[in-house]
């Protein structure tokens, strides 16, 4: 490390991920909401660092000069050996900079950089993997890069943080180089274990037993195994998005993470109470008229009596659970028609696959409905015209009222008989909007056969498969994700490998319950915080403890109760799963990110923070603001906000007490709420659970496996005593 002192209070942060201005997947979201808060406290000392597409960046970053003459003089030197470089403002909310590196632009040097990272880390490189060379090649620019920054800017520090192994192969470069840059690495799911879980192996009840350096070689990830491997252990701080990943990433990585960052969004406040209701009636409309479109020909059903299920996410058939969600619809169909019950349920099934083209069943289905709303409305405009000239000319002493038939014109009857006659199909409802590219050996086609869901007019429940991403423009199911959640009734994410889960995170913030299980992190993250989640919209299925049976039914039992709820109560429960939307506030969440990149220059500079003598504070040029640490000896105890709610410290609070570093004094970055921040008065209590810091620390605790201590609490304690001293 430099002899100079760093300026730790000001830091510079740099956050690098292949996501950054370059949609991918998920990650790209984490990213983009979560610039407002990261600029909110850092402003310009804040930088994004990502790879160049030239194909979406025009559209993505508005490019400028850099104001910071350290910065613009590492960027000259290194275009003046043939690096090419955008930098500029990210054109999303926040505004950030961002700066993204040509990676083709250095191919020239990969087999240098293979063979300098094979004796710097003993990392070996196939030559025909593109997205390890990728890696690589982006890994060394970024090191490079900041290698050169800090050796010209000499009085702040500077805090690097790395998403995922694409980008994490600079941490171990940074390590060896002994580059004064303080490193986090954030993995949002493990490597092996995505290739395991989709192997269908037992992953979680075998997770400590797996040889892993054998299951990557034999799957033929080795090397981005290590790469993976290696940044986890050099990086300053390790963290991961969940407690279920942070479980995995233990003994797959061989690293105990430091701590939990979970994944937020960006809450939109309505000015309307309750606004978020008519978004989901108008949504609701707009999916009325697709199914009017699908299946009415084939048979009629009341819309009015129909509710709309839907899973969503990447065509991982196994890892998302679609074969447990297709299963527990067939058993949910034999439920609802021996207990004779009106309603009918629609489950949507939105995974992109291999397509062909829209089917012609999907698109007559559309396009017939069309032509009937449209002859309608015309013969709707003669009859207003016809009646309006009948009553324009009537006397006022002798007016007659118009006989109705009269005014439907012979035309107007021929017209209307043809569109009703060409709603007429004889065959059953189409289960795929699109021609499948192998139909035979789809999986999710495979087992519909199988349950045999073929949407007869007997069954209540029917199945549509939407192979494709949804947008506006589509000529069969015409509305944007984000719109067609809003306009369902309930989210089904029976998930068995879900690091995080933004599909469930997304349908609480925008009001709508759902279904997930104990074995997502998201699922673990409400089960941790709330005492009764189901109670609050919020249906956890546990996939851990119990066979796949017991699973399957519990699932069946759930969309039963749902699909019995009375229309008063669905309102009721989308208004508790509503208010939830608050503790998935990156406002809330983006702390537990201030408080990584606190405990990492606390590691880097532990002088500037506890002084010579080893006590914080001690060193009044670096006074922050903390709190003495307490003693080990005393509990830290939890923070309550007015309406009692965990202050948002305590939502995803850093596990760093196992390293006696006690960062639970955090008083960085206050968000300032605003009064439309504020929770609403709801007339039921939202219960969370209040649980002691210490219990963060406990080797698997909130996780599948390690389960909740058992040690007894003060509370046990004391009533113990009272017991006792009640004793003859």
């Amino acid at each position: 490390m430099s002899e100079n002192k760093r300026d730790v209070k000001n830091s510079l942060l740099f956050e690098c991920a292949w996501e950054v201005a370059n949609k991918v997947g998920g990650i790209y979201t984490v990213i983009k909401t979560k610039v407002p808060v990261t600029v909110s406290e850092y402003g310009d000392r804040y930088c994004l660092i990502g790879p160049l597409s030239y194909k979406t960046a025009p559209m993505e970053v508005e490019q400028q000069e850099p104001k910071d003459p350290h910065l613009a003089s590492t960027l000259e030197s290194m275009r003046n050996v043939g690096v090419k470089a955008l930098y500029g403002r990210w054109l999303i909310e926040g505004a950030p900079h961002v700066l993204l590196f040509d990676t083709g632009s250095q191919y020239s040097r990969l087999d240098e950089w293979k063979g300098d990272l094979w004796n710097l880390a003993g990392i070996p490189t196939p030559p025909n993997d593109h997205e390890t060379n990728e890696t690589i090649v982006f890994g060394y620019i970024v090191a490079w890069f900041l290698g050169e920054y800090v050796a010209r800017q000499l009085g702040t520090a500077v805090v690097a943080h790395f998403h995922e192994w694409q980008a994490g192969l600079a941490i171990p470069l940074l390590r060896k180089r002994h580059v004064d840059v303080t490193t986090v690495f954030t993995t949002h799911a493990t490597l092996l274990g995505r290739y395991l879980c989709a192997g269908s192996v037992d992953f979680y009840n075998n997770l400590q037993y797996f040889d892993v350096d054998h299951e990557a070689g034999k799957r033929g990830i080795y090397h981005r195994y290590c790469i993976e491997r290696s940044s986890a252990h050099c990086a300053d701080v390790f963290t991961t998005v969940s407690h279920i990943t942070a479980y995995e990433a233990e003994h797959l990585l061989k690293r105990k993470p430091d701590g939990v960052l979970p994944n937020g969004l960006n809450v939109v406040k309505f000015q309307a109470m309750h606004e978020f209701q008519n978004l989901h009636a108008t949504a609701k409309s707009k999916i009325n008229e697709f199914v009017r479109g699908h299946f009415y020909g084939h048979y009629d059903f009341d819309l009015d009596n129909t509710l709309y299920f839907f899973t969503a996410g990447r065509y991982e058939y196994r890892n998302k659970g679609v074969d447990m969600f297709i299963e527990a619809l067939a058993r949910l169909n034999y439920r609802l028609k021996r207990s004779n019950s009106k309603t009918t349920v629609v489950a949507f099934i939105i995974m992109p696959a291999a397509t062909h083209s829209y089917t012609i069943e999907a698109l007559k289905g559309q396009a017939v409905v069309k032509q009937l709303r449209d002859t309608v409305s015309e013969i709707q405009n003669r009859l207003g015209t016809r009646l309006f000239e009948h009553a324009i000319r009537s006397n006022g002493d002798h007016a007659t009222l118009p006989a109705p038939e009269k005014f439907l014109s012979e035309e107007d009857k021929v017209l209307l008989k043809r569109r009703i006659f060409a709603l007429k199909r004889n065959a059953l409802p189409p289960i795929t909007t699109h021609n499948m590219a192998d139909d035979a050996n789809d999986p999710i086609l495979n087992q519909i056969r199988r349950v045999q869901l073929f949407n007869s007019e007997a069954d209540r429940v029917k199945i549509v498969f939407h192979p494709d991403f949804l947008n506006s423009s589509n000529p069969i199911l015409g509305l944007d994700y984000e719109e067609f959640v809003r306009g369902c009734h309930l989210g089904v994410f029976p998930s068995y490998y879900e690091p995080w889960g933004y599909t469930p995170a997304e349908c609480t913030v925008m009001g709508i319950p759902s279904i997930t299980t104990n074995l997502s992190g998201f699922g673990c993250f409400m089960q941790d915080l709330i005492e009764r989640p189901q109670d609050e919209g919020c249906y956890i299925v546990d996939r851990r403890s119990q066979s796949v049976e017991d699973t399957v039914n519990q699932l069946t039992d759930n969309m039963f109760t749902f699909s019995n709820k009375t229309r008063r109560q669905r309102i009721n429960q989308r208004n508790r799963v509503e208010r939830l939307s608050p503790l998935l506030d990156w406002k809330n969440l983006g702390i537990e990110y201030s408080k990584a990149r606190q405990l990492a220059l606390r590691r880097a500079y532990p002088d500037s923070f506890y002084g010579v003598s080893g006590l914080e504070g001690e060193d009044e040029e670096f006074d922050f603001g903390m709190e003495r640490m307490m003693p080990n000896s005393v509990p830290a105890s939890p923070r309550f906000r007015m309406s009692g709610i965990a202050t948002p410290g305590d939502i995803g609070t850093l596990t760093e007490e196992m390293q006696a570093l006690g960062t639970s004094d955090y008083r960085g970055q206050a968000w300032g709420l605003t009064e439309e921040d504020e929770e609403e008065g709801y007339p039921f209590p939202l219960v969370m659970k209040v649980r002691s810091r210490a219990s963060s620390v406990v080797s698997g605790a909130s996780t599948p496996g390690g389960g909740r201590s058992k040690s007894l609490s003060e509370v046990d304690l004391r009533k113990a005593d009272a017991a006792l001293s009640h004793v003859e």
